[in-house]
């Protein structure tokens, strides 16, 4: 059998799996990023750095969960589960954003993704504080006017910009909250100009990871796969736009509906050598539960 986990910013998915792709078992739980929490308090976790892969496999292999055990970035999870190919470039857009490439001979291009120490913008997180500071600058003149100065504290239940950003520095509102803009952003972007200002700032820097690692992987044409709870919710204009980004390069865009979870479980199966039947059946149960 096959115990799968998908841990990042926002959620914890994890999956029993049998061999030939049955699903036995499934939960979804909070945040499980070493990020934010620790290695040593939550241990089933997307990481970045080899270090970080070597902590957090020394810590679970004395549980004996498993037989064999793979600890990786929950990038990989979302290559597999958007092609089947076996390499190609994949963005993670959830509540952060990362980006990996994998070369036809197995070589990798790989991203630290811990934010702005990091050069990293994107993600439902950064969406949801530059819609917040785009409010408060609406409000108090500094900026345009922009109808999120109204929506972003509607959200949250409170009056205006300035006594949410109140609510936020006093810790009665999760600054962490701010990841739940996303979708208020981008239905708004299609009529209001600073709302769009973001959205062309997301597909820019998704352009600007995509390119990067092409030209570090060396490869002129590959899948590039598209995933996590920010993609899924795409709108047309942004994908068009990170379409309008790439065009001068062959590169095929594919938008992933499934979880990253399924991309874990594929993985899985195939290092069991299981047939098609199998990863199809893994395939569709968990999109149905996830």
């Amino acid at each position: 059998m096959i115990l799968a986990v998908d841990g990042g910013n926002s959620k914890t998915d994890v999956a029993l799996v049998g061999a030939d792709g049955t699903v036995l078992g499934h939960a979804r739980g909070p945040l499980s990023s070493p990020h934010h929490l620790g290695v040593a308090e939550v241990l089933l976790a997307g990481v970045d750095f080899p270090e970080e892969e070597r902590r957090l496999r020394d810590a679970l292999a004395p549980r004996g969960w498993a037989d064999r055990l793979e600890v990786g970035n929950d990038t990989f999870a979302v290559l597999r589960a958007g092609t089947d190919r076996g390499w190609g470039i994949a963005v993670v857009c959830g509540a952060g954003i990362n980006c990996v490439g994998v070369a036809p001979d197995g070589g990798q291009v790989r991203f630290p993704a811990l934010g702005t120490i990091t050069g990293d913008w994107g993600g439902g997180y950064d969406v949801g504080l530059a819609a917040i500071s785009a409010a408060a600058r609406s409000e108090d003149g500094r900026g345009p006017r922009t109808c999120l100065e109204q929506l972003v504290p509607e959200h949250f239940g409170v009056a205006t910009p300035h006594d949410l950003a109140w609510e936020i520095h006093t810790g009665a509102i999760p600054q962490r909250r701010a990841v739940e803009l996303a979708p208020a952003v981008f239905a708004a972007a299609a009529d209001d100009p600073v709302a769009d200002a973001v959205l062309v700032r997301l597909a820019d820097e998704v352009v600007a990871l995509v390119r990067a690692t092409a030209t570090r992987l060396a490869v002129d044409r590959c899948d590039v796969v598209l995933g996590g709870g920010l993609m899924r919710g795409a709108t047309p204009r942004l994908l068009r736009l990170i379409e309008e980004g790439l065009s001068d390069l062959e590169l095929t865009l594919l938008r992933t509906s499934a979880p990253p979870i399924v991309g874990a479980v594929l993985l899985a199966l195939d290092e069991l050598d299981a047939d098609e039947n199998a990863r199809t059946r893994a395939r569709r149960e968990l999109q149905a539960v996830f």
